[in-house]
């Protein structure tokens, strides 16, 4: 039995833009994508998509569904505020849009946010020099990172103008002893993001865990890499040529997120 068969999750496809529907499946793709690779922290963490439109909607998780049970008509659409739009079953956690309200208010280019909790993800931002570049991953993310200091559990809203002044111009945050952010203009260029920023992390945990002195590239090839990264990833992105197959996989797995 699907995950959408077991919650009789009711469909919202008439009730809402053609592009919202398919805006919906690439959300509900995400959150299946971060439980398939581990980055899912029980029903905690969030990813946001924001709604075309002027009024300033966006959707995010129901709270108390696991990301593997998640569908495109689970999802649930809130305001800048974390009121309801569309009438659910479910509700939201108020962590949630404190983070992901503040990114979408602040620029319109960031239509979807990841945020994780992950082991590795935790364990590097806890780690005062952050994220460092031994690994090519690593070399990928780095010039597009920013960091943002502790503050506790993310309820309070006049933490949002200090985050967003701390992420600046970046795509990518290691909130520090919390976990990791990524943005993106679509689902498939803020997972790309968020794919490197975590691969980054568990290889780093990993080189650490070993014992051995570690390598550290020259300045000139860390920005040799980050140049060849940003040529890539204007490819990457330009054709969509790595979303397909993750659909494909997921498709293969589940395609209840498609409900």
């Amino acid at each position: 039995m699907s995950a959408a068969q077991e919650l009789e999750t009711p469909s919202v496809k008439s009730q809402v833009s053609a592009e919202e529907w398919q805006l919906r499946i690439d959300l509900a793709a995400l959150y299946r994508l971060v439980a398939h690779y581990g980055w899912d922290d029980y029903i905690f963490t969030h990813i946001s998509m924001r709604v075309p439109g002027p009024e300033h909607h966006f959707l995010m998780n129901p709270f108390g569904l696991m990301f593997d049970e998640i569908t495109a008509s689970s999802l649930i659409k809130i305001d800048l505020e974390g009121n309801i739009m569309l009438p659910s079953p479910y509700k939201v956690n108020a962590a949630g849009f404190t983070i992901h309200g503040a990114v979408h208010m602040s620029a319109t280019e960031h239509n979807c946010v990841i945020h994780t909790h992950s082991e590795d993800g935790v364990g590097v931002s806890a780690q005062k020099h952050g994220l460092l570049p031994i690994s090519q991953h690593a070399m990928q993310v780095i010039k597009d990172l920013s960091y943002h200091d502790f503050e506790g559990i993310a309820l309070d809203h006049d933490e949002r103008p200090r985050l967003i002044e701390d992420l600046g111009d970046k795509h990518c945050m290691i909130l520090r002893n919390h976990g990791l952010m990524s943005l993106g203009k679509t689902a498939a260029d803020a997972f790309f993001r968020h794919f490197f920023l975590e691969r980054s992390c568990t290889m780093q945990i990993k080189a650490m865990t070993g014992g051995s002195e570690l390598i550290t590239p020259s300045q000139a090839v860390q920005d040799n890499v980050d140049s060849q990264a940003n040529m890539g990833r204007r490819d990457l992105h330009a054709e969509n040529f790595a979303w397909a197959p993750l659909m494909r996989k997921l498709d293969r797995l589940d395609s209840s997120f498609r409900t």
